[in-house]
């Protein structure tokens, strides 16, 4: 990676119990599962860190029923001493993005308590963004919670039936990218006939079948996004040139 590149590492965990107060680690319970995927520069790179570990107690009937995994399921698993050296060197001078973040962070630093001395906090290792904080300020007084989140941006979830660290950190990557920007890249150029990229700059005609354009209306989904965004907009930028055309409209 170059030096002026941005790298940020999308994480979730899942733990043998659901204290979601983020005290849990007092209580004795582990981290069963780690799941992160890489960014740079706003782009998902496919590079990830997946991993599931013995957590050496039981796992809560009550976080089985939300994450599906089992004390079988875990049983012949690594513990966090032995993969802690990978781990670090694979968040190490990131910025870490998790949703409800002291709740993961509260348990990676128990997990690098327990390893001795010499094994730094993770804020220590990374910049640390609570995914949750951003969604808050976005929306206030809304859910905010990962499947509220994709319904309100369009993300089609409807694949998983149980929460998954690398599952859920995938979708929060997704989740996160368009809080923060949306499209981050505007792809003018469509694959030409032999498979090369047009150029961005390249005017290409449009033959359609009838002699009118089609009209395609935006659904009601649609169209409470497009308020949110021009509310966001308002806030930060004062009143915007499609509230003033909408306004001239109704006129």
């Amino acid at each position: 990676m170059q030096p002026d590149q941005t790298r940020q590492i999308i994480l979730d965990t899942e733990t043998t119990g659901m204290n979601m107060s983020g005290g849990a680690p007092h209580l004795g319970h582990r981290i069963i599962e780690i799941g992160c995927v890489e960014v740079i520069n706003r782009r998902l790179t496919g590079n990830h860190y997946h991993v599931y570990l013995n957590p050496d107690m039981p796992i809560d009937p009550e976080a089985t029923t939300v994450h599906g995994i089992t004390d079988d399921d875990v049983k012949d698993c690594p513990r966090f001493a032995d993969v802690a050296e990978q781990f670090v060197e694979f968040i190490r001078g990131a910025e870490l993005i998790a949703h409800n973040a002291p709740f993961d962070v509260g348990f990676m630093d128990h997990e690098f308590g327990k390893l001795g001395a010499g094994w730094a906090k993770t804020d220590e290792l990374c910049q640390v963004t609570d995914s949750l904080v951003l969604a808050k300020d976005m929306y206030p007084g809304q859910k905010n919670n990962l499947d509220a989140l994709c319904r309100r941006l369009g993300i089609d979830n409807s694949h998983r039936e149980l929460h998954g660290a690398l599952l859920d950190a995938e979708i929060l990557a997704d989740v996160y990218l368009l809080m923060t920007g949306g499209q981050t890249k505007l792809a003018l150029g469509q694959d030409g006939d032999d498979g090369s990229a047009a150029s961005a700059g390249e005017i290409r005609p449009v033959t359609l079948a009838g002699d009118a354009l089609p009209v395609i209306k935006a659904s009601s989904t649609e169209l409470e996004s497009h308020q949110e965004t021009m509310a966001r907009v308002e806030k930060k930028a004062g009143t915007s040139i499609w509230q003033t055309l909408g306004a001239a409209e109704s006129t």
